[in-house]
């Protein structure tokens, strides 16, 4: 299975990032991650959606192809990063490659709460009509006090955590396949 992920956080040593690289290595026989540069695209810009520039086709299509999509939000004032507003809203508009597309959040942060806030907008987000993207219902995954549950090669240590992970992916897996037959079915 091929799922493309969006981490909303550009900083060099992000949790969030890391929890993907974790999941990337973890899940490697059972689920390809491909980590989608999103902090490299430019601000979207209406004026240039019918042109867009050659990152914003080779992300597009990356989302097109695959089976779903991973996003990993930190928690920025309570909402999503601009990172990741931008990226979906390059690839809400004009080919809505998203819509449809089974996703799965997750989201780390060293508070207590890990992106309960921003994962609640982000749900809201995927929820809109341009965007339309299916997320994993009930399989909230909010890995608080990240920085204790997380080593210095970034493996997540907390065997609680590791294991809810691990039945979130399955989970994720499943319900991904069956909509893939009930989509070819129909």
């Amino acid at each position: 299975m091929k799922i493309v992920a969006m981490v909303g956080s550009n900083r060099k040593e992000s949790y969030n990032m890391k929890l993907v690289q974790f999941m990337q290595n973890r899940y490697a026989g059972k689920v390809d991650i491909e980590i989608l540069p999103i902090d490299q695209l430019p601000m979207y810009n209406e004026d240039d959606e019918l042109n867009p520039p050659e990152i914003v086709k080779e992300i597009r299509a990356k989302i097109s192809a695959s089976d779903g999509i991973l996003f990993a939000t930190p928690e920025y004032n309570g909402s999503i990063s601009g990172i990741l507003k931008n990226a979906i809203d390059w690839f809400s508009r004009v080919e809505k490659v998203m819509v449809k597309k089974p996703a799965m959040i997750v989201g780390a942060s060293m508070g207590a709460l890990g992106t309960v806030k921003a994962q609640l907008h982000l749900r809201q987000i995927l929820n809109s009509p341009g965007v339309a993207t299916l997320t994993l219902p009930g399989n909230e995954v909010f890995v608080g006090a990240v920085h204790e549950k997380i080593d210095v090669q970034g493996n997540l240590t907390d065997e609680a955590t590791v294991q809810f992970i691990d039945s979130v992916v399955t989970n994720f897996v499943n319900w991904t396949e069956n909509f893939k037959v009930t989509a070819a079915v129909k």
